[in-house]
């Protein structure tokens, strides 16, 4: 069992935080962003095109995730303090709603440039589970999203939670929506399963929806919600909606001609 007593900021000058959100998305905007350019991408129009996409990305995920928490989790809460919603850095951010943004951003810039939405998104969806990577450990830093109570043998016990043993659930999501998701995709890429624009958006949110899917077992529901219908969370109900549509743009993008 490990003892989880994380302060969850991370450098601290004067009357100044920096927590360890904020440096998550930082890391993972930036390696990403680094392994897009040295590794994936070959055509120099899209190198220089990706710099100016890098600001596009960095405001629909910040409103995105920030409105998708807004009114996918605690509607009723913001609509009660319409002021605190613009208080990011009190936290509350949705990955569905920040991968929402994402793409509007995306197919934004696209438009405006010319340029097929999908050769950005799928270079965005190779390199998104690093920051999602960045994020779960964030999120574990901060004892948030944490699990439900156990006695296996890597039980955390979270101190600013209670004192009980519980799934160190954002710590599966790391490893499965972050690690494997990113080798699995890349590896797809590497041998050239498809190459056709779309195909690796359509992997990337039908095995994130899966893996997010499962992984929400392990792990206890917001508290402001709780349990939908079946016993299943929110976030498994809008991973479902996710994974449908991530078969339909497969099945579309794979067998276009």
């Amino acid at each position: 069992m490990f003892i989880n007593n994380f302060d969850p900021v991370a450098f601290d000058f004067f009357s100044f935080q920096i927590r360890w959100y904020s440096v998550a998305y930082i890391l993972g905007i930036i390696f990403g962003w680094a392994y897009c350019k040295k590794k994936l991408i070959k055509d120099t129009k899209i190198l220089v095109l990706f710099d100016d996409l890098i600001a596009y990305i960095i405001v629909g995920i910040i409103i995105g995730g920030r409105l998708g928490y807004v009114l996918f989790y605690n509607f009723k809460y913001y609509l009660e303090n319409i002021s605190e919603i613009f208080m990011v850095w009190n936290g509350g951010m949705s990955f569905h709603g920040g991968l929402i943004g994402t793409i509007l951003a995306t197919l934004w810039f696209s438009k405006k440039n010319k340029i097929n939405t999908y050769i950005f998104l799928d270079l965005i969806s190779l390199v998104a589970p690093i920051g999602i990577f960045f994020g779960r450990i964030a999120n574990f830093i901060n004892s948030e999203l944490y699990g439900k109570e156990t006695d296996v043998l890597w039980s955390v016990k979270f101190l600013a939670v209670d004192n009980i043993s519980r799934h160190p659930s954002q710590i599966y999501e790391a490893i499965f929506e972050g690690i494997v998701l990113f080798i699995l995709l890349n590896y797809i890429l590497k041998k050239k399963i498809s190459n056709k624009p779309g195909v690796i958006s359509s992997l990337f949110l039908i095995f994130y929806s899966i893996f997010r899917f499962l992984i929400e077992f392990f792990r206890v529901p917001d508290q402001q919600i709780g349990y939908i219908i079946f016993n299943l969370s929110l976030g498994q109900l809008i991973s479902i909606i996710f994974f449908i549509f991530g078969i339909y743009l497969f099945f579309k993008k794979n067998n276009a001609v």
